[in-house]
């Protein structure tokens, strides 16, 4: 199912499971999916499938009792080598803090609950360029002293305090800039062992590992000037540039008023105005790849309309790749370019959108399309029997058996295999006998 030239992330066999006092919740079943560059890429499935779960384990963010147990999670962020990705599941937490928010963003479903509540506006857009861009804001802070100084005179009192700012700025870039290297030649080396597993190699990845997590930026003078109460305010002109790229960012979103809102509380917000606080944060970096958990949940749908058309233009001007979440089959229509139909925790159904409205192979997804009300609808909605299993015991086999209407005896003993029907359109049904090929 993979297309190296331009895969940006991939899934391979990917288990995730839960286990609670009642027993293991077996959440994704061996979950494979690909996200090319420069598309739109739709998961789409009922309540429970697994949709959140996938993105949460892609993103390695999946809190316990929930362990990623197996499978693979590839991603394929250097440009300049596109013939093998970085296995992230084999890379430690302080790795992946260094990409998220910075190579890949996420959405999250309820912006009320992803915003803290004791944190204004500006605190929580701006963690972003403090954690990934620090470089670039004290790049540009020092630009701008550097003009103040000019224009002050040579013996003003102010001229020499801009002066010892931008010594103990400089100071703290170089240390950045040090530690970027470090990480950099750490990550480059660990990329060249990516698949080796002799004794050696093992060893040398468990002690760049090591390395990398007790890397920190280091800046002498600076570190000195931050512990002293009357210096640490050399670092007042670096809060002035990043609140002037979150407002910038916020009226980029179409948010009226952005100098007055940084200000806010997200008590103090509506719910539409929260959730473009939540796609400002995962956008205030450029990531490569935005991840959008159902972002027109619990919205009026004036609002709605807003958020979708706010995500698709972003994406032909700032984002390269965008995973859309979603239960609704129109908003897949409208945004998506590529969709994966889930059930149960399997993959069920992928294939473009085109292709899957056209002509759907899975009877879950042909389900799914005929629940659908059209414009000239008379008679009753078509319905799917049933509910979705207790993923604690599911069914064997084809976990969709117990409500398919085309169930064979061997879908209650055998999982099928993902085979390829025609181009690009694959499907896991033993209506569809065939080399497997997950």
């Amino acid at each position: 199912m993979s297309t190296a030239l331009q895969t940006l992330v991939e899934t391979s066999d990917l288990h995730t499971n839960f286990y609670t006092f009642e027993g293991v919740v077996r959440a994704l079943n061996g979950v494979s999916i690909v996200v090319n560059r420069g598309e739109t890429y739709g998961l789409v499935g009922e309540s429970g499938c697994g949709k959140s779960v996938t993105v949460r384990s892609l993103m390695r963010i999946v809190q316990p009792p929930g362990r990623i147990d197996s499978g693979r999670i590839v991603l394929f962020l250097n440009e300049r080598d596109r013939s093998r990705g970085i296995e992230i599941l084999q890379r430690t937490e302080t790795y992946m803090q260094s990409i998220r928010g910075s190579d890949i963003s996420m959405i999250f479903q309820e912006p009320g609950a992803a915003l803290n509540p004791v944190l204004s506006v500006l605190d929580q857009v701006g963690e972003s360029y403090r954690l990934h861009r620090m470089e670039q804001m004290i790049t540009e802070t020092l630009a701008g002293l550097e003009g103040e100084r000019t224009a002050m005179h040579r013996n003003s009192p102010r001229r020499a305090v801009r002066r010892l700012q931008a010594a103990l700025l400089k100071a703290e870039r170089r240390g950045l800039q040090r530690w970027a290297a470090l990480v950099g030649r750490i990550d480059n080396e660990l990329y060249l062992l990516e698949d080796r597993q002799d004794v050696e190699a093992l060893a040398r990845k468990e002690s760049l590992n090591r390395g990398r997590d007790r890397a920190r930026p280091r800046s002498g003078l600076a570190s000195i000037a931050r512990r002293v109460p009357l210096l640490r305010r050399y670092r007042r002109p670096i809060n002035a540039t990043i609140r002037r790229h979150v407002v910038e960012l916020l009226r980029s979103l179409g948010i009226p008023n952005p100098e007055n809102v940084v200000r806010r509380y997200p008590h103090e917000l509506s719910g539409g105005m929260q959730q473009r606080i939540v796609i400002a944060i995962a956008l205030a970096c450029h990531p490569t790849l935005l991840i959008a958990d159902e972002p027109t949940s619990n919205l009026d749908v004036t609002i709605q309309a807003q958020i979708v058309e706010l995500i698709k233009d972003l994406k032909r001007t700032t984002i390269s790749s965008v995973l859309f979440i979603t239960h609704d089959l129109g908003l897949v229509a409208e945004v998506c370019d590529r969709v994966t139909v889930m059930y149960a925790g399997d993959v069920s159904e992928t294939a473009t959108v085109r292709e899957l409205f056209r002509g759907p192979l899975h009877p879950y997804t042909a389900g799914l399309l005929a629940s659908v009300p059209k414009v000239d609808q008379r008679e009753e909605l078509s319905m799917i029997p049933g509910a979705v299993p207790n993923l604690i015991r599911p069914p064997e086999g084809c976990r969709f058996h117990p409500r398919c209407p085309k169930r064979m005896e061997i879908c209650e003993i055998q999982k099928p295999p993902t085979v390829e029907h025609s181009r690009g359109h694959w499907v896991a049904c033993h209506l569809y006998p065939g080399r497997g090929n997950a």
